[in-house]
């Protein structure tokens, strides 16, 4: 797809206005065909049709064979191997992204100036620079937005220890554990853009431990220092496959961070310990109500423990939740969640986090920025890291330029 042009701005971009979409269906486009579009994506959309709420109305992957084999399955009517003539013939409400993440900055861009909102699959992008072009192209006052795939925060068991922890029900939240402990072998990495830094963006940290690194900022509000630790213990990649991180909270709680790919015995798993209770999340890919649990202290009274407890009706974590969030944001014409600073956070979080890995320092919540050479490339041009011929200066010169383009 060609690179937009970076002298149009979200003023002088042919973005129509913002669209209530009263009365009718949100028309759907879905850009890239592999399993997570087939497997979760398209699915989601599909039950919301059901619901009279959407539409599929395009596709697009630069395989046409993929591409014509996945509309016929899905029932799609179009499809495309050109976003941009895609964009322009079918001007669709909602771009959903599935594609690897050295691409989703200019896919995103696009969608917005041709006025879609954007659901885009994490890793959002592969840097904060990025990120903050792809906000820069947002609406204002109203919309198009762009929100990341972050759907474990969706569901009735995420929602429910949210409202507990931010009401202080179970006391302040003192002690956290955020493990994304998985399994990859060789075979995994041996797919060409995994494992790099310019395709993949990150290791484990940003591919993988990012859900449950946001889940946890979503749970316990903002962040404010981390030190951290990265190895390349197993692989053969330029990333790390394996970090651990302890992590401060503005709330004065402590955190401590695993990321990895090494771990046979795969979990994911957050655990919050309150002044009342300990509130314990144990799954892999996705949780529902039994997948939670809390442990009062032993003089806590059984009225309050039973409130803590009572999930309501069983919601799962999944594509399908979040997208029923987002729909409901575009027809009120809100920001969604996910996006915008919200959507920020975990990203600022890993940046950090590798910062701190690579440079053996703490690194506070907000000072990575233009300028730093970790606001451009996560490895930060770190010696032992960064790809053969990166080097400090030449990120940073990089930022600079990034910077003076996107002003």
């Amino acid at each position: 797809m060609p690179t937009p042009s970076n002298d149009t701005s979200p003023e002088t971009s042919p973005n129509r206005p913002a669209a209530p979409f009263d009365g009718r269906r949100i028309r759907a486009a879905v850009i890239g065909t592999g399993a997570i579009a087939r497997g979760s994506h398209v699915p989601a959309l599909a039950r919301l049709a059901e619901e009279g709420e959407t539409e599929i109305v395009a596709a697009v992957d630069i395989a046409e064979d993929a591409v014509r084999k996945f509309c016929a399955e899905a029932g799609i009517p179009h499809a495309y191997t050109d976003l941009d003539r895609m964009l322009e013939e079918q001007r669709p409400d909602l771009v959903v992204i599935c594609t690897p993440p050295t691409l989703h900055r200019d896919q995103t861009v696009a969608a917005l100036r041709a006025g879609a909102w954007v659901w885009c699959e994490k890793p959002p992008v592969p840097t904060l620079a990025d990120f903050d072009a792809v906000e820069a192209e947002e609406g204002l006052g109203g919309g198009p937005y762009a929100a990341i795939v972050f759907q474990h925060r969706f569901g009735s068991g995420a929602r429910h220890v949210k409202r507990l922890i931010a009401e202080q029900a179970m006391g302040r939240p003192l002690v956290a554990h955020c493990q994304t402990t998985w399994y990859r072998n060789a075979a995994y990495y041996a797919v060409p853009w995994r494992g790099r830094w310019e395709t993949e963006g990150g290791g484990p940290a940003m591919g993988h431990g990012i859900h449950q690194m946001d889940l946890l900022l979503d749970l316990m509000g903002p962040w404010s220092e981390v030190r951290a630790m990265a190895g390349r213990l197993v692989h053969d990649v330029e990333t790390e496959d394996v970090s651990t991180a302890l992590v401060r909270f503005e709330n004065g709680a402590l955190a401590t961070v695993v990321n990895s790919v090494l771990s046979p015995d795969e979990v994911s798993r957050i655990r919050i310990d309150c002044e009342r209770a300990t509130v314990e999340l144990t799954h892999l890919y996705g949780h529902s109500n039994d997948n939670w649990r809390i442990t009062p202290v032993p003089e806590a009274p059984d009225a309050d423990v039973a409130a803590w407890r009572d999930f309501g009706a069983d919601v799962p974590s999944s594509h399908l939740e979040q997208l029923r969030d987002l729909v409901a944001s575009m027809r009120a014409g809100e920001r969604p969640r996910s996006s915008g600073a919200d959507g920020r956070t975990s990203l600022e979080l890993i940046t950090a986090l590798y910062k701190s890995a690579f440079t053996d320092t703490t690194v506070r919540a907000g000072e990575i920025g233009p300028g730093d050479p970790y606001y451009t490339a996560l490895h930060g041009g770190a010696a032992g890291w960064a790809p053969a011929g990166s080097q400090v200066s030449e990120v940073a010169e990089a930022s600079e330029v990034s910077q003076g383009v996107s002003a």
